[in-house]
C-alpha cells in the first residue's frame, strides 16, 4: 500500500495557507539558484581559479538532479510526500553550505553535485503536492501560478545575483539558500503529514541502480562530447555504450520490480508517452532560445551583455502571465487546445528568430522572445497538469516527477545537439568565406592569417569569441579588422540561424505529436480518474437495470 500525504487537518485553512506559503518559498529558491550562481560565477573562477571546470559547476547538478528526479517521485508515493520533500529540502541546504566553504574548484563542484541531489527531489515535489491538495481544475490555476514563480525566478535572480557579488561575497549566493530552506522546511514539515505505510516497503534498489548507470553515463557522453573528447573517442564510445547497457538493463529490471521506479506499464498509456514527447521537444526548443539568442545580439548585433540579457526579460513576462492566465483557460478550452496552441505560437516565436540579421532593433528580439514566452506559458504547467489528471492517485508521484525528468533529459540534449550544429555549421562557413580572404593576405600578415586558420580547424568557436572581447580586437590592425569583421559575423548569423532553425523542427515535431493527444477532461475531485471511473460504472449499471 503507497503512503500518500494530506494536510493535518484536511478542513483547516491555517495549515492550508502555511503549506502553499512553504511551497512558493521553496520553489522560488530552488529556481532562483540557477540563475544567482551563473552571475556569480566570474568571480567564483576569479576566486578559486580553475576556469577549464567552470562548466561542471552546472553539470555536476544536472547529472544529479536529473537522476534523482524519477526516484524522488517513487520514493514520494512510498514514504509520503512530507518525509521525501523535507529530506530534499534539507541536502539542498547542506549542499548550499558546503558550496560556501568550498576552498578550490573541485570541492565546489563536488558540492553542487549534493546540492543538485536535494535540487532533484525539490523540483517535482512542489507538483506532486498540488496533486494532491487540489482537483483538477484548482490544479490548473496554482500550476499556473507556481510556473509563473520560476519566471519570475529567472528575471530578478541576475540582479539579486549581480547584488550579492557586489555588496557582499559570491559564497553568500549560497549561503542566502540556508535561511530560507529552515523556513521552507518548517511550514512544510507544519502543513504536510505523512500517513504510515500499513504493508511492506519494496525499495527497487535495482532499478535505482541502473538508472544511474544508465542516466549518468548518458548525460556524461552528452556534456562531454564534442567539448573534452571527439565525438568518436573511446571515452565517449564507451560512455554511450554503458548507457545503452544501463537503459536496456534498467528496463528489464523495472519489468520484474513489486515497486518500479518507472513503471513500464506507463508506456502503454498513449497519453503518457505523448506528453512526455511534448515536454521533451518543448525544452529542446526553449534552450534554441534561451542560449543563442544573447549571443547573436551581442556578436552580431553588437549590444552589450547586460542589454541582451535583458532581451530575456519578456519571454519570462509573458510566460507568468500566460502560465496565470492558462491556468483559468484550460478548463473552458480544454487541454488538448492548449496545448497545441502553445506549442504551434513557440514554433512561430522560433521562425521568427530565423529572420534576426546584423540591423535587427533590440525591440525586435524582445518581441520575438516575448512570443516564445507566451506559447511556454501556456504549454509548461498544462503538460504536468494533464498527467495528473491522467492517472490514479496512488500513482501521482513518479507520473508527476516522470515529467520533470523528461524535460531535463531534452534539456541537456537540445543544449549538445544544438551546440554541435553551431560548431559544424560555423567550421564549413569560416572555412568557405574567411580561410580564402585569409590567404590572400600579404607577407606581413602572414602569422596572424596562419593562426586564425588553425583556429578555424581546431575550434570555430575560438574566432567568434574575439567578437566579445575588446581587447583582442585591438590587437588586429584596424584596416585588416574592418574587413574581416563582416565575415565573422555573417558566418556566426548563419550558423545561428541554422540552430535557431534546427530548434524550430524540434518544436514542430513536437506540435505535431501535439494532435495525437488525447481528450483529457479536468476534474472537480481530487482523484479525477477515481471519479471517471465511478461514473463509467454507474452509467453501465443504470444501462443493465434498465
Amino acid at each position: 500500500m503507497s503512503a500518500n500525504t494530506t494536510i493535518q487537518n484536511d478542513g483547516n485553512n491555517t495549515n492550508r495557507v502555511l503549506l502553499i506559503t512553504g511551497l512558493i518559498i521553496a520553489m522560488f529558491f530552488s529556481a532562483l539558484d540557477g540563475t544567482i550562481v551563473g552571475t556569480a560565477m566570474p568571480k567564483i573562477v576569479g576566486d578559486l581559479g580553475g576556469l577549464s571546470l567552470m562548466t561542471w559547476l552546472t553539470t555536476a547538478y544536472l547529472l544529479t538532479s536529473t537522476t534523482v528526479v524519477p526516484i524522488a517521485g517513487k520514493l514520494a508515493d512510498l514514504l509520503g510526500r512530507r518525509s521525501v520533500y523535507v529530506t530534499g529540502l534539507i541536502v539542498f541546504m547542506s549542499g548550499s553550505a558546503l558550496c560556501g566553504f568550498a576552498n578550490n574548484m573541485t570541492e565546489l563542484i563536488i558540492y553542487r553535485g549534493i546540492q543538485g541531489i536535494g535540487g532533484g527531489v525539490m523540483m517535482p515535489m512542489a507538483m506532486i503536492v498540488i496533486g494532491d491538495l487540489f482537483t483538477g481544475k484548482q490544479r490548473a490555476k496554482f500550476q499556473g501560478v507556481f510556473g509563473g514563480i520560476y519566471g519570475l525566478a529567472s528575471i530578478i535572480g541576475p540582479q539579486i545575483g549581480g547584488w550579492i557579488v557586489d555588496s557582499l561575497n559570491w559564497k553568500w549566493v549560497f549561503y542566502i539558500n540556508l535561511p530560507v530552506g529552515i523556513i521552507a522546511t518548517i511550514l512544510i514539515a507544519l502543513g504536510l503529514k505523512g500517513k504510515k505505510n500499513t504493508g511492506k516497503i519494496n525499495f527497487d534498489i535495482a532499478g535505482i541502480f541502473t538508472m544511474i548507470v544508465g542516466v549518468v553515463s548518458l548525460l556524461l557522453a552528452l556534456s562531454l562530447g564534442g567539448v573534452h573528447y571527439d565525438w568518436n573517442s573511446w571515452q565517449i564510445i564507451g560512455l554511450f555504450a554503458l548507457a545503452l547497457v544501463g537503459i536496456v538493463s534498467f528496463v528489464i529490471v523495472e519489468t520484474k520490480a513489486k515497486e518500479p521506479i518507472l513503471p513500464m506499464h506507463f508506456f502503454k498509456n498513449r497519453t503518457f508517452v505523448t506528453l512526455n514527447l511534448i515536454g521533451f521537444f518543448m525544452t529542446i526548443g526553449m534552450f534554441g532560445a534561451i542560449m543563442f539568442v544573447p549571443f547573436f545580439m551581442q556578436g552580431i548585433v553588437g549590444v552589450s551583455a547586460t542589454a541582451s540579457g535583458t532581451i530575456m526579460t519578456p519571454m519570462m513576462v509573458t510566460m507568468i502571465i500566460t502560465s496565470i492566465i492558462g491556468g483559468q483557460l484550460v478548463y473552458k478550452i480544454g487541454i488538448k487546445i492548449q496545448i497545441i496552441t502553445g506549442m504551434f505560437v513557440m514554433a512561430a516565436g522560433l521562425f521568427f528568430l530565423t529572420t534576426l540579421d546584423m540591423v535587427s532593433s533590440k525591440l525586435i528580439a524582445t518581441t520575438y522572445m516575448g512570443v516564445i514566452g507566451f506559447g511556454l506559458g501556456l504549454v509548461m504547467p498544462t503538460i504536468t497538469l494533464a498527467l495528473q489528471e491522467t492517472f490514479e492517485k496512488t500513482e501521482l508521484g513518479v507520473v508527476t516527477s516522470s515529467s520533470q525528468f523528461f524535460r531535463s533529459i531534452g534539456g541537456t540534449f537540445g543544449v549538445t545537439i544544438l551546440g554541435t550544429v553551431m560548431n559544424s555549421k560555423s567550421g564549413a562557413l569560416l572555412t568557405d568565406k574567411l580561410v580564402p580572404f585569409l590567404n590572400k593576405l600579404p607577407e606581413q600578415a602572414a602569422p596572424l592569417a596562419n593562426q586564425f586558420k588553425k583556429t578555424i580547424e581546431t575550434s570555430p568557436q575560438g574566432v567568434f569569441q574575439m567578437l566579445f572581447n575588446e581587447k583582442t580586437l585591438k590587437l588586429i590592425p584596424t584596416q585588416l579588422l574592418d574587413s574581416m569583421l563582416p565575415i565573422i559575423k555573417t558566418s556566426l548569423m548563419e550558423s545561428l540561424h541554422s540552430v535557431f532553425y534546427t530548434a524550430l523542427i524540434f518544436i514542430g515535431i513536437g506540435a505535431i505529436i501535439t494532435l495525437f493527444l488525447n481528450q483529457i477532461k479536468l476534474s472537480d475531485r481530487k482523484d479525477g480518474k477515481k471519479e471517471a471511473k465511478e461514473e463509467k460504472e454507474n452509467l453501465e449499471g443504470k444501462k443493465a437495470i434498465s
